[in-house]
């Protein structure tokens, strides 16, 4: 490989010589090969995003001259118009604790690219980083990132699946199925009570999504080191916020305290919290699907998923409910992803927390996964499942736990030798009401319908 000769306040270094970035970033590359896996590039996208607004901002503020100013928005630019935008930014996500190798990273790149648009050298320190310290940008690019990602894929995708499960509710609003507690038989629910009940729980998400959401537009940019902000113009903070705002479309606004931005990020751990209880409901849909859908002969067989591959090596015609298990699969990654945010979110220590690459991709990890399981989950699963008729016909037809609707009649001891008698010889609950009381065939037939016992009351 050719290679050019770099050098840093640390010295020389080799770096490859087509590069963009420089001795820091190659002093990174060669202290962490550790996972082989870069900072998300949604996290990337938003630090160059920072970067670009802190040129036009300092511009402003008359710190950096126009020549520069320009120099380093054209590269920013250049660089959010390339698809493959992360072979310049190959810095482990196991690296510093406040993740100034990604900064450097972006501000040697940027260094680069905008030499090659301004009279002068672009210096990655004395112009790029103007008015920032890593100790700012990462936790602002954090905030920046995940606002743009709930806001533009999990938001979206959640209102998705919410649609598509009230759909189908809608169009099976009236099919009775036997009621499950404890995984045992109970009364009767309609399908479109079960699905209203899903439609909740993800409305409940949005509305908890949305308002933790709102923490997020607080910028740490403008604290710099430790939030005193230090080498920063006093105006700096608000004008860069106004700038990203422009940039986005998202109304960020500086940190009303600087230093509980740096020194903490207990937003981050509160958003992953909802993440966290989003990924709850996943698996409680998954694993209710997985649950009507298992059979198709020994299982309950309420429903039948679309089939969308083999499901067996060796076992010729076996379907397996993959899209439901991905989505389990997927809960469980976010919670464990929570975890490692929460301990994260522990490292704040004095003025800096120093978990924040770890953070950062965890959290952007969260939102990536629940977004695209959302729509497999909308479209792959709710939106094609079929209900098996028969099988609820046959389930309601047997469930002794109907007779509960007779208690305020017979009262609750009649009632459970009733049930303990149809189980015991397998007979449907209304023939041994028959034969157990003195109600008419007629009255047992209205009482014990399923479906007006889904409407509730005496």
């Amino acid at each position: 490989m050719n290679v050019r000769i770099e050098k840093d306040s640390m010295g020389e270094l080799q770096v490859p010589e087509n590069a963009l970035y420089g001795a820091q970033t190659q002093r990174a590359i060669n202290n962490f090969p550790i996972s082989g896996k870069p900072m998300p590039e949604a996290f990337i996208r938003a630090l160059v995003l920072i970067k670009l607004a802190a040129a036009r901002t300092n511009f402003k503020l008359d710190c950096v001259s126009k020549d520069v100013a320009g120099s380093i928005e054209s590269a920013c630019n250049e660089l959010l118009e390339q698809n493959d935008i992360m072979q310049h930014f190959p810095v482990d996500i196991f690296q510093t604790g406040s993740g100034t190798s990604s900064n450097m990273n972006a501000n040697e790149v940027i260094a680069t690219l905008a030499t090659k648009h301004a009279t002068d050298n672009v210096n990655p320190n004395d112009h790029v980083n103007f008015g920032q310290s890593s100790n700012d940008i990462i936790p602002s690019a954090i905030h920046v990132s995940a606002a743009i990602e709930i806001s533009d894929v999990l938001l979206p995708a959640l209102q998705h699946l919410k649609a598509r499960i009230s759909a189908k509710a809608t169009a099976l609003k009236g099919v009775t199925k036997t009621g499950r507690t404890h995984l045992m038989d109970a009364m009767p629910v309609r399908f479109d009570q079960t699905f209203n009940a899903w439609a909740s729980q993800i409305q409940d998400n949005i509305d908890n999504l949305t308002a933790v959401k709102s923490k997020l537009l607080r910028l740490a940019q403008g604290g710099t080191a430790v939030g005193t902000g230090i080498n920063a113009h006093p105006e700096f903070a608000t004008l860069i916020a106004k700038e990203l705002g422009n940039l986005t479309n998202v109304d960020f606004v500086p940190a009303d305290d600087f230093f509980a931005l740096i020194g903490s990020q207990d937003t981050v751990v509160a958003v992953s919290g909802v993440l966290k209880t989003i990924a709850v409901t996943f698996m409680k849909i998954a694993n209710d699907l997985r649950w009507m859908n298992s059979g198709p002969l020994a299982g309950l067989g309420e429903i039948t998923l679309e089939a969308l591959q083999p499901g067996s090596s060796i076992m010729p015609g076996k379907v397996n409910p993959v899209i439901p298990e991905a989505t389990a699969m997927v809960a469980a990654q976010v919670i464990g992803n929570d975890t490692t945010i929460t301990i994260g979110g522990q490292s704040g220590n004095f003025e800096l927390n120093v978990m924040l690459p770890v953070i950062a991709a965890n959290l952007l990890s969260s939102i990536e996964l629940l977004s695209n399981s959302a729509v497999l989950l909308a479209e792959k699963a709710i939106d094609t499942l079929e209900v098996n008729q028969d099988k609820l016909n046959e389930a309601l037809d047997k469930n002794p736990i109907l007779v509960t609707a007779l208690n305020p009649i017979i009262g609750y001891l009649k009632a459970a030798e009733i049930a303990k008698l149809a189980y015991r010889e397998g007979r449907a609950i209304i023939d041994v009401a028959e034969q157990e009381t003195d109600l008419s065939r007629e009255e047992l037939t209205r009482l014990l319908d399923p479906k007006a016992l889904t409407e509730g009351g005496l």
